[in-house]
């Protein structure tokens, strides 16, 4: 537990640093250094957009933003010359003789702040958007295992877990150690087998009285939400698997299966074969090639991970693994929206 409470302390420390990092880059970017790491824009990750509920242990922070940032990154962006695309459009925006950078919006998961709070703020601003779709949310019959966790951990002194090897008994009293059993149960769940874990999850918080599908029912759209949110011409559904598994460490058919019947999943809500895909997580160890190959072969136009980066002039040469830059819920500032559409950051840390 002294490891895991370390662990935290690194990650505050390392917070603090990438928000110093920012402000250099957007230094950097407002003296005209370094033009040349904008690239062609940027593609942004979002997943809740809501009214900010101070909470006293919010492992999850990262994963929102306010409906007033959302609106204040909008109005950067435009005042850099960005100009708006949707995901779907962007291949054919990338040949365009236009000098103007473009930025596009995705939202994760399927949220029901998505309609309610990031939907009417698109509209005021004429900004198209796509929301990535999972389908076990849509029907029901999946659950969001790091929204579990959180609500298991808030009211926990103790928590009490199979890694596999017998159950553990770790303190959870304060938020240090809350995090720490958080971020060690995360680990577990990303590097084992995913669905056994979650399942281990969900069987807790049923015993704590806590129903895991009751929180994917709160907070995510079921098909009448995704068609209300279809109602504005501004919107549009991409796939994201029906369980939210890392696609990597699937095998080919069940990473075939996942991708296929979540497009599914999105036809009948939509009418029409997404265009788009999102690789749930979308980092180097939950995508591989043979996905990038797997979303080219279903017929996707574009597909994201959550490598953060800009997007380059090569762009085009492999649109099933593009990069997106993430608003991340703990730097809620316009400043930083700009430093990280200027591609610096990212130029930076690759040396």
């Amino acid at each position: 537990m002294k490891q895991g409470i370390a662990r935290v302390v690194r990650n505050r420390v390392r917070r603090v640093a990438i928000g110093g990092g920012l402000e250099i880059a957007q230094l950097l970017a407002r003296s005209g250094l370094m033009t040349g790491a904008r690239g062609c824009g940027a593609i942004f990750t979002l997943h809740h957009v809501r009214p900010r509920i101070p909470r006293a242990f919010d492992p999850n922070a990262h994963l929102e933003i306010t409906p007033t940032f959302l609106e204040e990154a909008i109005l950067a962006l435009k005042r850099d010359g960005y100009r708006f695309v949707a995901l779907e459009d962007l291949p054919e925006s990338l040949v365009l003789n236009d000098a103007r950078p473009v930025a596009c919006f995705t939202l994760d998961d399927g949220y029901r702040n998505n309609l309610e709070y990031a939907l009417p703020v698109f509209e005021q601003h004429g900004v198209p958007f796509t929301v990535f779709v999972t389908g076990g949310y849509v029907d029901r019959t999946h659950t969001l295992w790091w929204e579990t966790l959180a609500d298991m951990l808030s009211t926990a002194s103790a928590f009490r877990f199979d890694f596999g090897s017998g159950t553990e008994t770790m303190r959870a009293a304060s938020a240090a150690e809350k995090q720490a059993v958080f971020d060690r149960v995360s680990t577990y769940v990303r590097r084992h087998d995913e669905a056994g874990a979650v399942g281990k999850l969900n069987a807790l918080a049923r015993a704590q009285g806590i129903d895991p599908l009751a929180i994917t029912t709160g907070l995510t759209l079921d098909k009448a939400g995704l068609r209300s949110l279809l109602q504005s011409p501004l919107a549009s559904l991409g796939a994201h698997t029906i369980s939210h598994r890392a696609l990597a460490r699937l095998s080919d058919a069940e990473a075939q299966r996942e991708m296929s019947e979540s497009a599914a999943c999105v036809e009948a809500i939509a009418g029409r074969w997404p265009a788009t895909f999102a690789y749930p997580y979308g980092d180097r160890y939950a995508v591989s090639e043979r996905d990038h190959r797997l979303a080219e072969r279903l017929g996707f136009t574009a597909a994201v991970t959550t490598q953060p980066a800009t997007l380059s002039t090569g762009t085009a040469s492999n649109l099933h693994a593009l990069p997106r830059i993430s608003l991340n819920g703990h730097f809620q500032n316009r400043r930083h929206v700009s430093a990280l559409a200027s591609g610096i950051p990212f130029r930076l840390m690759a040396g």
